[in-house]
C-alpha cells in the first residue's frame, strides 16, 4: 500500500472503473480476470472500516511522497512505453515517481478510499494519460496474460492474503523477461529510523494485525510459480532496512 499500514472497504462488492485511458487492448486495466477469480472484496480484512481510514489519513505525508518509493522505482528503471504495475499503489507515491520515465503505469489498489485519493491526484497530474487507476489486488491483478513489463510493491506484501496466489498472478501477467521488485520495510529492525518512535509508543512491527513478511517464503512461491532469478534478502533502501524480493519471468514464458 506504499505505507506502513492500510484501510477501507469496497461497499457491496462494487468496483470502480479504471481511471485513465482505455488500455484494455494492451492488457491493462481490464476487469475480466479478477471476476474469474471470484474476488468480491479485494485486500486484507484489516484494510476495511473507518479505523483503517483514520490510519491512512494520519499517514498521508508518507503515502503522498516517499524516498523509499523513489528508490524502488529507480531500481525497477521503467523505460518509455513500458507497461508497469504498482501493486498496492496507495495514494500514488510510486506512481508519481514513475511518471518521468515515460512508462504507462497501472496503479492497482484494493482500498476504495485510497483509490479515490489516487484518482483525484491523477486527474490533476500532467502525465494522467499514462496513469491508469484500477481496483484489484496482488491475488487478482486486472491484467491480461503476458502484458506487464515490470511490477513492484512497496509496503504491500504484509497486506497480501494469499502470497502464493499473488505469485501465480505475477507469473501469469509478466511478459517474458519481465521483472519484479517487492519491498517491505523492516519496522522491527532497531536500525529503522522510526524504531525509537514506534518503541516509545509500544508499537510492534505488526500491531494492526497484518501478517509478518517472510521474504524467503515469498521467494519460494515465486519459484513455484515458474519465475526465475528469484532472490530474497535484506537491504537498506533510502536509509531504511527492508525485506526485498526480486524475480523475473523466464525468456520462454508467456
Amino acid at each position: 500500500m506504499s505505507s506502513p499500514s492500510s484501510a477501507e472497504q469496497d461497499h457491496g462488492g462494487h468496483h470502480d472503473r479504471a481511471a485513465g485511458p482505455d488500455h484494455h487492448g494492451d492488457g491493462l486495466g481490464g476487469n475480466d480476470h479478477r471476476h474469474q477469480h471470484g474476488h468480491g472484496h479485494h485486500g486484507h480484512a484489516n484494510d476495511r472500516g473507518f479505523a483503517a481510514i483514520r490510519r491512512y489519513v494520519k499517514q498521508t505525508p508518507r503515502m503522498w511522497r516517499s524516498e523509499l518509493n523513489d528508490a524502488v522505482v529507480a531500481d525497477v528503471a521503467p523505460t518509455p512505453g513500458e507497461r508497469v504495475v504498482d501493486i498496492g499503489a496507495g495514494m500514488g507515491a510510486g506512481v508519481v515517481a514513475a511518471t518521468p520515465t515515460g512508462a504507462v503505469i497501472t496503479a492497482v489498489e484494493p482500498t476504495p478510499f485510497l483509490r479515490r485519493v489516487l484518482t483525484a491526484r491523477r486527474f490533476v497530474h500532467r502525465a494522467r494519460s499514462r496513469i491508469i487507476v484500477v481496483d484489484g489486488a496482488a491475488e487478482a491483478l486486472p491484467a491480461q496474460d503476458g502484458s506487464i513489463d515490470a511490477a513492484w510493491a512497496v509496503n504491500a506484501m504484509h497486506h497480501w492474503v494469499d502470497p502464493r496466489a499473488a505469485a501465480a498472478e505475477l507469473a501469469r501477467t509478466l511478459r517474458p523477461g519481465g521483472r519484479i521488485l517487492l519491498v517491505d520495510e523492516d519496522f522491527g529492525d532497531p536500525e529503522h529510523p522510526d524504531a525509537a518512535r514506534r518503541a516509545a509508543k509500544g508499537h510492534g512491527p505488526h500491531r494492526h494485525g497484518f501478517s509478518p513478511v517472510e521474504a524467503e517464503a515469498m521467494a519460494d512461491a515465486l519459484l513455484a510459480a515458474g519465475l526465475v532469478d528469484v532472490e530474497a534478502g535484506k537491504r537498506t533502501l533510502a536509509g531504511r532496512p527492508a525485506l526485498v524480493v526480486t524475480a523475473r519471468s523466464g525468456v520462454g514464458a508467456g
